[in-house]
This record gives structure tokens, sequence and C-alpha cells, in this order.
């Protein structure tokens, strides 16, 4: 007899639907944004996937570009793609037809995609031919990317183009208030809006390491400021080195996530990607205070992360960083602006520090991860009963 949920391919079409049990649904994850280098959107798919299987009846899938067709339903599979030159382990799905069909042999329930590119069409289609929602988690600020990279005529025809794409879903998620205002104001109405969360549990102060800044051969009595993500050009690393060298000796600071990034400051450390969350845990909550000088953020999970750790965070007041970061838990500067950045970290250490750890720590419990999917779970829920409900009125009318 055939393992439950094995996949089989002796239909004439190549498709067998997968046997889900009645009371069961099954959900799809989707997205190019699944690499081993990735940031917050492949530890939100972990993390969900983690929380689904423990937590609910809801079956879950995440399909995401890998270098083979690999992996079983139920868990982290993957569909074989084409891997981008020079893209720190990213791919790109070229087979459109291959990819809809191994799609459609999951027999989703609901189809989530988390960006905005190709595969957003192709697993619209499926969602179409198999009449079952459709949602698209806003993960990235396309059109303010393109806008900042390409000039202001990308970012006009980036903006057309989500208007029309997010249109075609039944549901669009925005991570914060700051990126459902943009979607609504390019003409999207079907926003709501679901914020991330964090593992508090594993993000913890006692993740301190001691003897951290002894291996990294940094002073025990330095002032240690840590970012960690993807250093890509919207993240402004450099800014970040060049408040440090502002700020002198007595400041060190540890850029995590981008070994190819060498900046020449006796100052700064660099690491590469933590893709292990307690060695990033473990980094995070062994420094004194987390800086971020992003100004296109969507949320911000690293930065939930660093407060779980109790950090107190420093951060661009741009994108959706201000929603997170105030006084009450660190401090916020002028984006692009280092000597600003300087003179906020500076005006940190004078204020009671411990007080603004302890804040930032009791934030974060504010936004576990159980809080985060049982809200998800319902806007799920509600959906697929909704077009249930529409499904029925029409074959009444019929």
């Amino acid at each position: 007899m055939p393992q439950a949920g094995a996949l089989r391919k002796d239909s004439p079409q190549g498709i067998v639907p997968l046997r889900i049990g009645p009371t069961e649904r099954h959900l799809v994850d989707v997205t190019l944004f699944f690499a081993p280098t990735s940031g917050g959107v492949r530890r939100y798919l972990l993390a969900k996937h983690e929380w689904l299987t423990r937590r609910s009846r809801l079956k879950h899938t995440v399909l995401v570009p890998g270098p083979r067709d690999a992996g079983l339903p139920y868990g982290i599979m993957s569909f074989g793609s084409q891997a981008i030159p020079f893209g720190q382990g990213y791919r790109v799905p070229l087979r459109m037809r291959a990819f809809r069909n191994q799609l459609a042999r999951l027999t989703p329930d609901l189809i989530e995609v988390g960006d905005p590119y190709h595969l957003a069409r192709q697993s619209l289609r499926v969602a179409r031919e198999r009449r079952i929602p459709a949602v698209a988690f806003c993960h990235s600020d396309v059109a303010a990317l393109a806008n900042s990279l390409l000039g202001r005529w990308a970012g006009r025809a980036a903006r057309r183009y989500l208007a029309d794409l997010y249109a075609r879903f039944d549901l669009v998620l925005a991570p914060s208030n700051a990126i459902a205002e943009r979607l609504s104001g390019i003409g999207v109405r079907n926003v709501e809006i679901q914020t991330l969360g964090v593992d508090v549990t594993t993000f913890h102060p006692d993740a301190r390491d001691p003897e951290l800044r002894a291996m990294l051969g940094i002073a025990r009595d330095a002032r240690l400021l840590v970012f960690a993500g993807r250093l890509s050009p919207e993240k402004h690393a450099g800014d970040l080195v060049t408040a440090t060298r502002l700020l002198g000796d007595r400041y060190h600071l540890l850029l995590i996530g981008g070994e190819r990034f060498a900046p020449r400051a006796p100052n700064v450390t660099v690491l590469g990607y933590q893709q292990d969350n307690r060695q990033l845990a473990r980094l995070l909550a062994s420094c004194d205070a987390f800086v971020h000088a992003g100004d296109q953020e969507t949320f911000g999970l690293v930065v939930l992360e660093a407060m779980a750790c109790g950090l107190p965070v420093i951060a661009a007041r741009a994108g959706a960083l201000p929603e997170l970061v105030d006084e009450n838990v660190g401090a916020t500067f002028e984006p692009r602006a280092p000597g600003d950045l300087a003179r906020t970290v500076l005006g940190l250490f004078e204020r009671d520090r411990e007080a603004v750890c302890r804040a930032a720590r009791t934030r974060a419990l504010t936004h576990g991860w159980d809080a985060a999917f049982t809200r998800l779970l319902g806007r799920y829920t509600r959906l697929m009963a909704r077009l249930a409900t529409l499904e029925q009125r029409i074959r009444d009318v019929r």
C-alpha cells in the first residue's frame, strides 16, 4: 500500500490528489525568498510550519525553489530551479507548467504567496483552477526598492504592477501599518494587518555568552553594538560603520550576516549568516544594543528578536521600524544620517539602560508566535468560510 500522502503519477494528466481527512485542510506556502541565507521570510515560514504542526489540524507544506524536486507533502518541499549567479543561494524557477503541476498535486485548500514575482501569478492560476482562496503576504516593499535603485519611473511601474497583482488575491496581508497604508494608497482594498512574532524562549537574555568578546578579540569593557541581517543596500550597513567610527574606540560594532562586507574599521567585526536561531540568540544577547539603519523594513523581525534578548534598539525613523521602536525600548534617528545615529547611541548609554532592556524584553513578550499564528489561523478560517458561502450561493442560483 502506498504511504499516506505519497504522490502518484498514474492518472492521464499525471496528477492524483493527495488524500486529506474530511476535517483537515491543506495550506501551501509558496515563495522565492527561501535560501540558506534568507532572513525574516524564511524564519517566519519555519516558525509557522513548526507551530501549525504542533497546534492545529491544518496540514502545511512550504514549496520553495531548490536544486531539485525533493521533499514530502506536509513539510518543506523544493522545486528544481536555476541558481542565480552570485545570488547567495537564491534560485529562480523557470519551468512554470511543471511548477503548477507540482503545486496542484498537493491539492491545497488555500495557497499563501510570500513574494510578488512570477510564482505569485502561477499560484493564482492554480488557485483559480481549483476554486480555492489565494492569500498574498507583502513581505517586501518592492516599489520602494525599485524607486531607490532605478528611480521614480521604476517605482511608479512597480506600484502599478503591485496594484494589479494584489487585486487578484482574495486577501493581502501586511506585516505593519506602514505597508498596509502603502498598499491602500495604490488602490489595494483587501488588506489586513498581520504582524509577525518572535520565539521568546530561544531569543532570551539568558542566551548571553560572557566569553564571546574574548573569543572575538573584543575588549570586555567595549560598548558592543550589533546588527544582524542581509547586508543588502537598503540596510545601509555603511552608515552603521561610519557612526561607529565617529563613536570611537570605546564602541565596537558586530555585523552579523555578511562575510563579503569588509569595512575598513578596527572597531568593526563581521560574522557570516547564522542559520541556527540559538547561535543568533547567543550573539544578540551578548551585546549591549541593537542598531538598524535600514529605511525600507516592512516589519523588522530581527528587531523583535533583539528585544526578546533584552537589547535596547536604535533604529532609523523609516519604514515599519518606528512601529516597534520608541523611547521606552530604545530610540530612533534620522535615516541616512550617521552623525545623528552616533548621537542617539551616546544618548542611550546616558540613560538607565537596564530599565530600557527590561522594557524591550517586556514588549517582545507581547509579540510571541502563539498570538501571531492564532490570529493568522483565524483569518484563514474566516476566508475559507466566506468563500465557501459564496460558492454555495452561486450553486443555489444555478
